[in-house]
């Protein structure tokens, strides 16, 4: 049998394209249930999506972020540890800590939010 670097070329090529293709689907956002978790736990109280509240809104959020590969870790630590969050005017208060019912839920949230 002869050896054809096309062939092989090709097929490292769409073993490339499915494992892309599957860590997007693995990381998709589910936004309704990202909505709900937001709702549950009262976050859109001081966030908006696309208005600023008495925090920033997710899209600023996502802004600040963007390219950022620690942004993930970032926004784990500020909703489950009650760090401090710094308001408008100045003052500051402890982030409250997010109530999930696994880290599913909490990343899909963290997703949601960097997706805006």
């Amino acid at each position: 049998m002869k050896f054809d670097a096309r062939i092989c070329s090709a097929a490292h090529l769409l073993a490339a394209l499915a494992l892309s293709v599957g860590a997007q689907a693995a990381h998709a956002v589910d936004d309704a249930a990202a909505q709900a978790t937001a709702r549950q736990n009262n976050c859109f109280k001081c966030h908006g999506v696309d208005k600023a509240k008495d925090g920033p809104a997710y899209k600023e959020v996502a802004a600040k972020y963007k390219g950022k590969p620690d942004a993930e870790a970032r926004l784990v630590k500020h909703l489950t540890t009650g760090e401090k969050a710094k308001f408008p005017d100045g003052h500051e208060e402890e982030h409250k800590v997010i109530k999930v019912a696994n880290d599913a839920e909490l990343k899909n949230l963290i997703g949601w939010i960097l997706s805006r």
